[in-house]
């Protein structure tokens, strides 16, 4: 039963209004007596003692966390902490881990599912209770020794010969956040139609006290998944290229840095120095407003440090590690790469290093067109997805995938989904050997500008409160399309919710401008807020051409994004 909306009228003291705030506290209630979990029985039963007390923030706290069963989608859950169906609690990993189970089991009587955790508050716990259910139900369940990164429970679902593998992550979400990532035995994440399957099952849960869970039964695994993740990692790069490389990392209080320094120290690289503050795992994110390197001021504290100890090259992780942020020296100073920069640069070293002529590239729609250009160039296949890895790993034959968003499949052999070691790995091979050149990251991106002309790109968030508001700004742009954006004629509209024959429907809408530039608007799948990318091109005439058509793409850039802002306005 959903409840949205109807707490309006019970301030007024509307009688209907009074009916439909009794059958939420009895929905509570009764939630309340099948929560297997004391602190969020706790929680929730005093929030009911608020409303039936009158508390006027109460009831609005209730309608929000019964407002709907946390949405199961192809992220897997995704969502605050807290008691109620619209939370991230057991009571709703109890019931997904059952509808995976049950999902899993048409196929295999027995199966078989791995499970990682990171550091967020009651990963451990979540994680416990899907091995409970998974055995419950006559199946196999596996645990991952310790808090481990996203890439090696993916690596693990393979290597282990599992039928499924869930990590209990919110990845770069907010601390108050926690989600369940699914896979399925191929090691790529979810999509169509299992996700719904498992959904489908998910519903037919009617009561936690009713799901079957072992006392006991599963098994948690030692080190070697973890040693063997390390030992093909770290063989990603060349055994005879350069390895003289400083480099400053930040794990932004998550758990990559303790895979990350045995990768580096396995594939012969000196020791990233880690940022002191930010290194050991820690559920509150004390020193970041919001643990995603792309938020400005995540990674400050790696920029200070490398002012301070002036290394060739600065790395960051997101919480779960599955992301790579890179920053260089540029100007005087240190800035962060932008995510398409990283993956023009790694697409560049992959082809430099040498790729089989059925290798094929691909990045998300949302990504820069750059490395479309280069495979072209190169005479390889490349592809392009929806947003996600759960598309990007799916492409047959692919060598490397990237999106905008900080992520990078290197190495799909190894682990089918973004992988912020191994990508942080490759940048290192490719920075030290451009070092013993004497060049470096920026050197090859002029280069790239050069041949492919300048690709510049850049992206904004419209956050919202009522995720209503994201489909009132769709409605609009669908009902009123653009015909001009920042002053140039909008040639082609397309709304992405239709398909094609190369992409499968999604929530968004793509516009080419007259001049080559594009805009691509569409709901975030795991935040509350739009986003809007923009991409411009400016063919270079030579090297000497740089500067100017720099200034030229900033310019064309900050006036789309200007115009984007006021249409996007919710």
């Amino acid at each position: 039963m959903t409840y949205a909306g109807r707490h309006g009228r019970a301030e007024n003291g509307d009688s209907g209004a009074v009916h439909h705030r009794d059958e939420l506290i009895e929905a509570a209630q009764a939630w309340i007596d099948d929560d297997p979990d004391h602190e969020t029985r706790v929680e929730l039963g005093e929030l009911v003692a608020r409303a039936k007390a009158g508390e006027e923030s109460a009831l609005p706290d209730l309608v929000d966390r019964f407002a709907g069963m946390l949405e199961f989608g192809t992220a897997g859950l995704r969502g605050a902490l807290g008691a109620g169906p619209n939370r991230m609690n057991r009571s709703v990993v109890i019931r997904a881990a059952a509808g995976l189970t049950a999902y899993l089991k048409e196929r295999d009587a027995e199966p078989f599912v791995v499970i990682g955790y990171d550091a967020r508050r009651n990963s451990d716990v979540f994680a416990r209770d899907t091995a409970a259910v998974v055995v419950g139900a006559g199946g196999r369940a596996a645990v991952l020794p310790h808090t481990l990164p996203t890439p090696v429970l993916a690596f693990a679902i393979r290597h282990l010969g599992a039928d499924a593998g869930v990590m209990v992550t919110a990845s770069h979400n907010p601390p108050q956040d926690n989600g369940y990532k699914v896979y399925l035995g191929d090691g790529s994440q979810i999509v169509p139609p299992a996700d719904s399957g498992i959904a489908g099952h998910i519903a037919h849960v009617r009561a936690v006290a009713e799901v079957p869970m072992a006392d006991d039964g599963w098994e948690t695994l030692d080190d070697e998944v973890l040693d063997a993740y390390v030992d093909a990692t770290a063989a990603i790069v060349a055994a005879d290229s350069p390895r003289d490389l400083r480099t400053v990392h930040t794990a932004l209080h998550g758990v990559g840095s303790e895979t990350l320094l045995r990768v580096f120290e396995k594939a012969g690289f000196p020791a990233p120095i880690p940022v002191p503050s930010q290194q050991q795992p820690d559920a509150a994110f004390p020193t970041v407003s919001f643990p995603n390197p792309e938020e400005p001021g995540a990674i400050d504290a790696a920029l200070e440090l490398a002012r301070e100890v002036e290394p060739d090259l600065v790395l960051a992780n997101d919480p779960d590690a599955d992301r790579c942020a890179v920053a260089v020296l540029d100007g005087g100073d240190w800035r962060m790469l932008r995510g398409d920069e990283v993956g023009a640069l790694l697409g560049a070293h992959l082809l430099r290093r040498g790729v089989p002529e059925d290798a094929v590239f691909a990045n998300s729609i949302v990504s820069s067109r750059l490395l479309a250009a280069m495979a072209a160039k190169a005479g390889i296949q490349h592809e392009e997805t929806l947003t996600g890895f759960k598309w990007i790993a799916r492409v047959p034959g692919l060598r490397y995938g990237y999106e905008e968003a900080l992520g990078y499949c290197v190495d799909p052999a190894t682990v089918r989904d973004k992988d912020g070691v191994s990508a942080c790995l490759l940048v290192a091979e490719m920075a030290a050997g451009l070092k013993a050149d004497g060049r470096t990251l920026t050197d090859v991106l002029d280069d790239l500008a050069v041949e492919h002309g300048l690709h510049a790109t850049d992206a904004f968030s419209v956050r919202v409160a009522d995720l209503s508001l994201i489909g009132t700004v769709m409605a609009r742009l669908r009902e009123n399309p653009p015909t001009e954006v920042a002053g140039t004629a909008v040639e082609r509209a397309d709304d992405l919710a239709e398909g094609s024959e190369a992409l499968p429907p999604t929530d968004g809408l793509r516009y080419h401008l007259a001049d080559g530039s594009r805009v691509i608007v569409r709901p975030s799948g795991t935040e509350p807020k739009l986003k809007v990318y923009l991409e411009v091109v400016e063919p270079l005439a030579g090297p000497e051409a740089l500067a100017a058509a720099r200034e030229t793409a900033t310019a064309r850039l900050a006036a789309i994004r200007e115009s984007m802002q006021a249409l996007t306005t919710v």
